[in-house]
């Protein structure tokens, strides 16, 4: 029982590793393609911002892979009730991703102004779309999701796209969007030099600034919404399903890991330290430790996220009992110890893996450069 309930935390966190890594990597580059249109004044400047991620871009989408295929392999509940709920959601990530490849291969096939800029358009809608929707889908965490079981275990969503777009997860998908652009300005100010570089170190300080207060803001509204708090149930480690608790949702509940847990409270301060670290160092133009530093906010924010909403996954606001827990949404025992030793092999690879890419493709992206390269974006 106790191998099995560890199991199941340990591959809590390692999603929550997984959900980390996506946002810091792919919330890169798709800050880059939100701030493109602001940070590149002219042609030749949004072609030294695409290359400068150019390296990175398409290695960075194994982080949603991965975390597609934990969520499918380790809580399959989870994958199967969130992607029937928010099918709506779903196509609309999969056709900005979609779209977003095509910005980078098709842009600058062709010298027309009228051309690139309609790829520009499109690469900064799919990469600001779905950094809002990974943003907003905490904030309905929080809120609870429509849904509810049958006797047979048959899910039913019974919300709608536009119930999903609350006031909450509206500024929970502002603050995942202002994040991205924090680090895609570092990131570009990282590869970039002259005015370019500047006009980064604004857009920075901006993404940080709103970062702090949109935090902020979230912390107290958490205080105020319905948390929910597991009342009853066949307890951590046991084969279970949605129907067989009991949970209660009262307010401030959300913050009660915290009150139990004291340390808890580094996680959110890491977050705040890391934006403010990452705004200071953005405005002494010291980009690559504000790059880091970017990533520790990322990590904290995410962290905090996970640390409120522990035990609970998918909280239901139709009926909060039938809410999916890391207790009654995993895979059996074996499949997670299988997938322990796969991770413990493969995860480090691709830290490994992405840490050489970046470390060979370092240095400074120039618009002569782009030029004498056939095969520059």
């Amino acid at each position: 029982m106790q191998v099995y309930a560890d199991a199941q935390v340990i591959w809590w966190l390692l999603l929550g590793v997984l959900l980390m890594g996506l946002a810091v990597m792919v919330g890169m580059d798709m800050g880059v393609g939100a701030i493109l249109r602001s940070v590149g004044r002219t042609d030749e400047e949004r072609r030294v911002a695409l290359n400068i991620i150019g390296p990175h871009w398409d290695g960075n989408q194994v982080w949603f892979i991965l975390g597609g295929g934990a969520i499918f392999a380790a809580f399959p509940l989870i994958y199967a009730t969130a992607f029937s709920g928010f099918y709506v959601v779903m196509l609309l990530l999969l056709w900005t991703m979609i779209m977003r490849p095509l910005g980078f291969e098709y842009r600058s096939r062709i010298a027309n102004p009228d051309w690139r800029g309609v790829w520009d358009w499109v690469l900064f809608v799919s990469g600001a779309v779905p950094m809002i929707v990974f943003g907003a889908a905490f904030g309905n965490l929080f809120h609870g999701v429509p849904f509810h079981f049958e006797w047979n275990m048959t899910s039913y969503y019974t919300g709608s796209f536009l119930g999903l777009l609350n006031p909450f997860a509206i500024l929970t998908g502002v603050l995942s969007l202002a994040l991205a652009a924090m680090m895609g300005a570092l990131t570009v100010m990282n590869g970039a030099e002259g005015p370019m570089f500047e006009r980064a170190r604004g857009i920075a300080q901006g993404g940080a600034a709103a970062a702090i207060a949109l935090f902020a803001i979230g912390g107290f509204w958490v205080r105020a919404l319905g948390g929910y708090r597991l009342t009853g149930g066949p307890g951590p480690g046991v084969p279970q399903t949605p129907l067989e608790q009991s949970v209660t949702v009262l307010p401030g509940a959300w913050l009660a890991n915290f009150g139990a847990h004291p340390i808890l409270w580094i996680v959110p301060l890491a977050g705040f330290g890391g934006m403010i670290g990452a705004l200071l160092a953005a405005r002494a133009g010291r980009s690559h430790l504000g790059w880091w530093l970017g990533a520790a906010a990322w990590i904290g924010v995410i962290g905090t996220a996970g640390a409120a909403l522990f035990p609970f996954m998918l909280p239901s606001s139709s009926n909060p009992s039938m809410s999916l827990t890391i207790w009654n949404s995993s895979s059996s025992r074996l499949t997670l110890l299988w997938m322990i030793g796969f991770a413990a092999v493969f995860v480090p690879l691709i830290l490994w893996y992405t840490s050489w890419a970046f470390w060979v493709m370092r240095g400074k992206v120039s618009a002569e450069t782009i030029a004498r390269d056939d095969h520059a974006y």
